[in-house]
């Protein structure tokens, strides 16, 4: 199926995100399993799933309302990760190689919200 999302590097880069985050949770203990590890998951299969979402849509205006759902979840899973550190339950050097993941998603989110609102057909 050649969806216009697949073609987006930002898209490419979140389900990597999400690869990551299903390892790291894994290891988390099982009492977390319907608390923060579950929450960190959602959060960021929403990534990915709101930039398809996005691109599957017919004007500018609808694409940007769910790349900005998007950078919502991305900030919910910044936070979560926080916890975890905080709370022990991932290393600090774990939340860097993630945090270098966030930023550069965050930037290609935004950079792609910019675009869209410049381009005409909102």
């Amino acid at each position: 199926m050649d969806k216009p999302h697949k073609k987006l590097h930002v898209w490419l880069l979140s389900i990597e995100l999400v690869r990551r985050i299903y390892r790291l949770t894994a290891a988390f203990p099982d009492e977390e399993r319907f608390g923060l590890s579950g929450q960190m998951r959602r959060a960021a299969v929403g990534i990915p799933s709101n930039l398809a979402e996005g691109a599957a849509r017919q004007s500018n205006g609808e694409f940007k309302r769910f790349l900005s759902i998007a950078r919502g979840s991305l900030s919910e899973l910044d936070t979560q990760l926080d916890l975890s550190e905080q709370l022990g339950l991932m290393s600090s050097y774990a939340r860097r190689d993630l945090d270098a993941i966030l930023v550069r998603i965050d930037r290609m989110l935004y950079a792609l919200y910019e675009k869209k609102k410049g381009a005409t057909g909102s």
